[in-house]
């Protein structure tokens, strides 16, 4: 009963943290509010049985990732959002559209899902996750993701060095 109540806790805590990081001007505390959504689900995959995937989201995205993205926003020194009224309503309308399409596909996708019994549905081990990584289904998108990050990495260095 705790652990469900402590569940619900920390998901409703990751979507409110999760608005912040939207609806924030300032890019500094949109990224401390999204390290706050990455600890909330590092707390619930500890309650659904998964001490390993929890510590790692801790270490990789809320530790490492998130420090890369302060850093660029800092090396970068990005500024509040300037109020424009009338130049971004496009922006926001087509933003606003493509939130209620995944709000649906979500809804779907939960509506159709079946919902494990109990903890040991979600067991992960190091070996585990190992396996599934290097596996030829998800070797490549990792690997393609790691290229991306290089890449935004480069980009915002050659962003930094433009001004200098």
């Amino acid at each position: 009963m705790i652990e469900q109540i402590l569940f619900y806790t920390l998901a409703a805590l990751a979507l409110v943290a999760a608005i912040v990081v939207i609806a924030q001007r300032s890019p500094i505390y949109s990224a401390f509010a999204l390290i706050v959504v990455l600890c909330s689900l590092s707390g619930i995959f500890a309650i659904l049985g998964s001490p390993f995937i929890a510590v790692i989201q801790i270490v990789v995205y809320a530790g490492a990732i998130m420090v890369l993205f302060l850093f660029v926003l800092m090396l970068l020194n990005v500024q509040k959002e300037a109020d424009d009224p009338g130049g971004s309503k496009p922006l926001r309308t087509a933003a606003a559209a493509l939130a209620a399409v995944f709000a649906a596909q979500v809804g779907l996708v939960i509506a159709r899902a079946r919902f494990a019994s109990g903890p040991e549905q979600y067991e992960a081990s190091t070996r585990k996750v190992a396996e599934l990584l290097f596996s030829p289904t998800f070797l490549y998108v990792f690997e393609a993701t790691s290229i991306l990050i290089l890449a935004a990495l480069v980009g915002a260095i050659v962003l930094a060095k433009r001004d200098l």
